[in-house]
């Protein structure tokens, strides 16, 4: 492959003209022959015996040239691009074919590339810190967690309903004196202030005891999702069955000895709360990348082809579909329950797509600002790391993933990791401003 010529003919978009040498075209053309022949017949010969210059004379001498030239530009195209030192972006390429034949084949394809890039003051990012304090009644809400999952039901007799009690409930809907779809249910377990149901509906239950029957009013929301409702006024008739409350356990040290390892009420909050600290820590340190993330997104300076956005909602929507198919359903089908079409599907992800490309751009180029460089003992490092995640053997994470892309993943990491360690608390900013 020769590198003819490389020109920018417009923002990120180049005219590479690459050449192939005689010798490597009429090779690719020789596997296609070999490759095609068993299809073709040809007079006086069995099929697919036919010698290939006998095919040449009857079909013309390029035959087989078209294939042969869709098997070679691609990888030609990724070498030419990096002997101009350009980073290809997946997306529409205008290829023309300038020349074909025995001394060669030579085309000419009009490219996407990444864009020129450019940040500064990536060091010094003002954050705004986490608190890392656990106090007494964080460790008490989580104690409460722990009572509820194991709190039982149990019904109540000598009161009409409250809020956060559980109604169980026949109800029928009415829309102008006629019963309408899905407006109806038998035995239907309702917890009272929820917001389960639409505004004012389990507000009209409280009040009421067992064995009752009465009406509500209602009104559906303007936004409601069936059309016929959307603000209408409906009645609904009640039937109150059963009134449940939840019962909490005592909590003391036969509880907790019951639910853990622990015997007493002491050494399982100090269990809680050494927990809890670690989840807060991990939490400020996720709320530290967000914020730094979201920074250098804005420090980013570049023009970026939309096809790299669109790329990245690709790559979202395949890990989407990808998480569906462990849970044993198909996007298609997921999109047709949702009633959700794809134009809909890619516009929610587009601006998620978005900031990560900028964030990773951003990191690239801090990388490069930076002299970071993944070593090939790194890169195998990685491969390995990889392999035992998803329990399978090197060689099919290497077939999976590039070089290229690894070594990118382990030097943006490092880039993240440095401009973090050179933030400022935003607070003690503000303070001294």
């Amino acid at each position: 492959m020769t590198l003819k010529s490389s020109n920018k003919v417009e923002t990120n978009r180049y005219e590479l003209v690459v050449e192939i040498d005689g010798a490597t075209f009429m090779d690719e053309v020789n596997k296609v022959y070999k490759k095609q022949v068993k299809n073709i017949s040809i007079p006086g010969f069995r099929k697919g015996k036919a010698p290939r210059s006998l095919i040449e004379k009857e079909y013309g001498e390029g035959v087989f040239y078209e294939d042969a030239m869709k098997n070679l530009y691609p990888q030609a195209l990724v070498e030419a691009a990096e002997q101009a030192g350009l980073e290809l972006v997946r997306d529409h390429i205008d290829l023309d074919v300038e020349k074909a034949g025995k001394d060669g084949f030579t085309f000419k394809a009009v490219v996407t590339v990444e864009p020129e890039l450019a940040i500064e003051n990536y060091k010094g990012i003002a954050v705004k810190p986490t608190s890392l304090e656990i106090t007494d009644e964080d460790v008490d809400n989580d104690i409460k967690k722990v009572l509820e999952r194991n709190s039982r039901l149990v019904t109540v007799e000598d009161r009409a309903a409250e809020k956060d009690d559980i109604a169980v409930i026949d109800f029928k809907g009415f829309l102008d004196g006629e019963a309408f779809d899905g407006g109806e249910a038998e035995n239907y377990n309702l917890t009272l202030g929820s917001n389960q149901f639409i505004p004012g509906f389990e507000d009209q239950i409280i009040g009421h005891k067992a064995d009752e029957e009465f009406t509500i009013d209602v009104t559906f929301p303007e936004d409601y999702q069936a059309e016929e409702l959307k603000g209408k006024p409906v009645k609904f008739e009640i039937k109150l069955h059963e009134i449940k409350k939840r019962e909490l356990p005592e909590f003391n040290d036969e509880f907790v000895k019951d639910v853990s390892e622990f015997d007493t009420v002491d050494e399982y909050k100090a269990d809680i709360r050494e927990k809890l600290a670690e989840a807060r820590k991990k939490e400020a340190e996720n709320s530290k990348e967000r914020q730094v993330a979201d920074k250098l997104a804005e420090l980013l300076q570049a023009e970026i082809p939309e096809a790299m956005y669109e790329n990245q909602v690709d790559n979202i929507i395949d890990e989407f579909a990808m998480n569906l198919r462990a849970q044993g359903l198909d996007l298609n089908i997921y999109m047709q329950y949702t009633g959700i079409t794809e134009e809909q599907l890619r516009e929610t992800y587009h601006d998620r797509a978005v900031s990560q490309v900028k964030v990773r751009l951003a990191l690239k180029k801090i990388a490069e600002l930076e002299n970071i460089v993944a070593s090939d003992e790194d890169v195998e490092n990685k491969y390995q790391e990889l392999a035992d995640a998803y329990k399978v053997k090197i060689e099919r994470v290497k077939a999976a993933f590039s070089k290229k892309e690894v070594a990118g993943d382990i030097e943006a990491v490092r880039a993240m990791e440095l401009v973090k360690e050179n933030t400022v608390d935003a607070e003690e900013t503000k303070t001294e401003e």
